[in-house]
């Protein structure tokens, strides 16, 4: 990573996106919380830079490489660009779908149908939690399953990211005496990346 683009976030810029960040993802595990009436444990927000060849690995150390999960991706654009994607621990789908009024005999379509609900749900707190907070409106994209049942390092190939770096943001979320589990990620373009900086700036300059 070129130290250009290193620069463009300082240490402060991480500390006040990572509050920023816990209080969407936070709005988010309240949405979730609020809409299956279970408590929703949520952890500390994790932020870096990483290159599209370093993803999968990055992810690994993040996520862990040990269960099957399923994706759900939507992207958002205008002013940031960049996608959130929801991992979804597969051990954990009978409790989701349990708390949603889903069959106990889901097929591969119903329980496509469950996550990208879910996911919808989730993703859509979180990124406008954040945005709200700089007073930015974003567009979204539908939500798409990325991947169905695979492990972590085989979501994603380098050489068919859009992206050569990108700012990643992640937290998971869990519930008490259920085993689900999903993981939210957050990855913001190279070109959103200098606009957030600026706008973190602003933000910095109102408190």
């Amino acid at each position: 990573m070129s130290e250009d683009f290193e620069d463009l976030m300082t240490n402060e810029h991480y500390e006040v996106l990572t509050e920023v960040v816990n209080i969407g993802m936070g709005q988010a595990g309240d949405s979730l919380a609020r809409f299956l009436g279970v408590f929703i444990r949520l952890s500390i927000p994790r932020i870096k830079l990483v290159k599209a060849d370093d993803l999968r690995k990055q992810l690994v150390e993040l996520v862990g490489n040990d269960v099957e999960v399923t994706g759900v991706r939507q992207a958002f654009f205008t002013h940031w660009y960049g996608e959130a994607i929801t991992l979804f621990d597969q051990g954990g789908s009978k409790d989701l779908a349990k708390l949603m009024h889903y069959p106990d005999d889901m097929d591969k379509e119903t329980e496509k149908e469950l996550f990208l609900d879910v996911g919808n749900l989730l993703s859509g707190a979180c990124v406008n939690g954040v945005s709200e907070q700089f007073g930015i409106e974003l567009n979204y994209s539908p939500p798409s399953i990325l991947s169905q049942n695979v492990f972590v390092e085989d979501l994603f190939a380098a050489d068919k990211m859009a992206w050569t770096h990108s700012l990643l943001m992640e937290v998971n979320f869990s519930m008490e005496e259920y085993k689900f589990k999903s993981h939210l990620l957050i990855m913001m373009t190279e070109e959103s990346i200098e606009t957030l900086a600026k706008d973190l700036e602003r933000f910095m300059e109102r408190y």
